[in-house]
């Protein structure tokens, strides 16, 4: 926003700890503490001046002048600011976060008669608000917290927001003429109006309702006319207040609209729109893809595409430019070798810079389909070990992500990647041609290291189930080809780069759909495919966990018997377009090309064009690229 030139204030939580470290010891998650603010943040400013009393728990009294909530517990708000520069043009916003704190009156009655212990207690569990980002909501206690950090966080904003209003020209009323004579006359009018718009809306709203009610008429058990009624008390009840519903894709918009809420769209269909998510260059590719970025981008198209991600699309031209393809080439194998040499330092893990680097980076969850990567493995693997004189295009595949600490099946998902990376990486037949890596406690560091040098990006999830994503955005800006199905950010990205250059596959949306209709057997894929097969067995038979065979058994079962992201339904399409990748890698130059009509396809997708979007059709804001004169400027 302040690269746009729009002002703008952003508020949030001032987290003492991060969600946590990862650590993979013998092969299963281990979670520490992320401590955010150990060594202090020389850029955040704490402003006390603006502390806000945020009041929990406590009754309502009723009394003749209305109602008073009373007997609260008091958190106050304690605001930091953080300055939010835009890029080259003096314009700086500020991010506001806000930490809990214990008024210091907090227990004083406990204190004065010994009890110093429960009062410590009490104040550090009203502060726990900012204490951890997405503590565990397996229990009753964290979804209390998770609840009341959401509450915090907006009863101190909207504080803030008036508070800021009031002192604002357009609060004060110094600057405002008022004709006093009229003003009881128009305080009447100014009531009797909004009694009238109200009765209207009353009016039109209860017709509606009508209209539902009637439809129920045609609904034949008492579970779908309960959830019917669910559905239009959720319209009358939550949504009235919302100006504006958006999806960040054009697929997760569509699906809203037709499947999710389609009640609320047929009621109010001009309240739906779609804005794409973007990422920003200025992270994605000009700090973290220097290369890239000075020896290819810059010499042929200018530093305006910085600014203005859409003027990729002049790199188009040079398309069968052999100097641009070798340049390209040889960014993204320098890339590799600096990533090879990082695992090696950091992880003590050594891999082949010559090989495919197969990326697959992201939470690690059912519908993300870590696990259709795990079969694609075993599969190239037993080929291999089957045909070990063939030309085998070599592979590292790397996949990283973190699993929250109550979910059973995603740290079972990392054990078993690790387990079948023991088994891989130690087998001499298959040598350098096939490596598994675990990236170890993924984040945004890491990403800026390994986004740049991979070939291959892995978006895989079942189709109409990832809102949107922008990992897949941060690869096809850093140069790597994208395998995925037609989910999310990726139906897009194929519109603007073509279908021919992304690898897709799979079932699409409608297909999922009529799968769920037919419903999905995994024992038919499993019966009909002999490779599924084999690799099933061999995970449920212990051949990845030799002492302890029946490890795996609860994601064999998931798999077999109530899997909701239907891993076997594009098993055999996948590993189809898995050869077909395979193949092309081996030809540098088209593959190169593929490249080239990938990033030039990426204008679309920065956080610029998001923005500003949002600001035009939903804030009423006009972006501005002016930049404004630096304070030491000659005026």
């Amino acid at each position: 926003m302040a690269t746009l030139g729009l002002a703008a204030y952003g508020y949030g939580i001032r987290y003492e700890f991060g969600i946590f470290n990862q650590k993979v010891v013998n092969g299963w998650q281990v979670e520490e503490a992320d401590d955010w603010l150990r060594y202090g943040n020389p850029w955040e400013k704490a402003r006390p001046e603006y502390m806000r009393p945020v009041h929990f728990y406590g009754r309502v009294e009723h009394n003749p002048d209305g109602v008073k909530w009373v007997d609260t517990q008091v958190i106050l708000a304690l605001p930091y600011d953080t300055p939010v520069p835009g890029y080259r043009n003096n314009i700086v916003n500020t991010m506001r976060l806000w930490s809990a704190k214990a008024p210091c009156e907090f227990h004083l009655k406990d204190f004065n008669v010994g009890g110093y212990i429960q009062a410590v207690l009490d104040k550090n569990l009203a502060e726990n608000i900012s204490r951890v980002l997405y503590p565990n909501d397996n229990f009753f206690e964290g979804k209390e917290l998770r609840l009341k950090q959401e509450y915090f966080v907006v009863a101190a904003t909207l504080q803030d927001i008036i508070r800021r209003f009031k002192a604002s020209k357009f609060g004060s009323t110094e600057v405002v003429r008022m004709d006093l004579t009229t003003l009881p006359d128009k305080v009447r009018q100014l009531g009797s109006s909004l009694f009238h718009v109200n009765t209207l809306d009353c009016r039109e709203h209860s017709t509606q309702f009508v209209s539902y009610l009637v439809r129920i008429t045609n609904m034949q058990s008492k579970t779908q006319i309960l959830s019917f009624i669910l559905d239009v008390l959720y319209l009358y009840v939550f949504p009235l207040h919302l100006y504006l519903v958006n999806g960040v894709a054009q697929i997760h918009s569509d699906i809203i609209k037709d499947t999710v809420f389609k009640d609320f769209y047929d009621v109010d269909p001009q309240k739906f729109q779609n804005k794409t998510n973007g990422i920003t260059p200025r992270r994605w590719l000009v700090m973290c893809n220097p290369g890239l970025l000075i020896h290819i981008l810059v010499q042929r198209i200018g530093e305006d595409y910085i600014r203005d991600l859409s003027q990729l699309k002049s790199l188009l031209k040079f398309v069968d430019d052999d100097a641009l393809i070798r340049d390209i080439a040889k960014v993204k194998q320098e890339n590799k070798m600096k990533f090879a040499v990082l695992l090696e330092e950091q992880c003590n893990v050594k891999i082949n810079p010559n090989s495919m680097f197969d990326v697959q980076v992201k939470r690690i969850h059912e519908y993300k389909r870590q696990l259709l990567n795990c079969l694609h493995i075993i599969t190239l693997y037993n080929r291999i070990k089957k045909e070990p004189n063939k030309a085998w295009t070599p592979r590292t595949i790397m996949i990283g992500g973190k699993a929250a600490p109550g979910y059973h099946t995603a740290k079972m998902i990392i054990k078993l990647i690790t387990a079948i990376g023991e088994v891989v990486n130690n087998d001499s037949v298959v040598g350098d041609r096939l490596k598994v890596i675990f990236l170890e406690n993924y984040r945004v560091t890491l990403a800026e290291k390994v986004i740049p040098a991979a070939d291959l990006s892995e978006q895989i999830s079942t189709a109409g189930t990832e809102a949107s994503g922008t990992g897949n955005m941060k690869f096809m800006l850093n140069g790597a080809l994208t395998i995925g199905t037609m989910d999310g950010a990726n139906v897009e990205m194929a519109e603007e780069a073509g279908e021919e250059n992304l690898f897709i596959f799979g079932m699409r949306v409608k297909d999922v759909e009529a799968l769920d209709k037919k419903g999905y057997d995994a024992m038919e894929y499993y019966n009909r495919i002999p490779e599924l097969k084999q690799v099933i067995d061999q995970i449920s038979g212990g051949f990845f966990s030799p002492g302890e065979p029946d490890q795996f058994k609860d994601i064999v079962k998931m798999l077999m018997r109530h899997d909701r992201f239907k891993v076997f339904a594009d098993y055999e399409d996948y590993i189809k377009c898995q050869e077909k990748v395979s193949a092309l890698y081996k030809n540098t130059k088209e593959w190169t090309k593929m490249v080239i009509h990938n990033i030039a396809g990426c204008g679309k997708f920065s956080s610029d064009r998001t923005i500003a979007q949002y600001a035009r059709e939903i804030w009423g804001m006009e972006p501005s690229l002016e930049k404004i004169a630096a304070p030491d400027d000659p005026r």
